[in-house]
């Protein structure tokens, strides 16, 4: 007859194991220079936006929710 060693449980975490942060980004105004450079070089415009425009678009407005049905006492 053979014996088999004992097993032992072992628990699970209850949580989550947690995440691993993003890098920090990190620009140095050279490379945003080099950036602009490449980008004008490749045929790119540079636009001028006057201060306070938006680009946010607004669409139609949501339908209203029927009301719902209550009972008056």
């Amino acid at each position: 007859m053979s014996t088999k060693p004992a097993v032992k449980a072992v628990a699970k975490p209850k949580t989550a194991p947690a995440k691993r942060k993003a890098d920090p980004a990190v620009a140095t105004s050279e490379s945003i220079n080099d950036q602009i450079s490449a980008f004008l070089a490749s045929g790119g415009k540079i636009q001028s936006i006057p201060s306070g425009t938006s680009g946010q678009t607004y669409g139609s407005p949501r339908a209203a929710k029927p009301a719902s049905k209550t009972q008056k006492a």
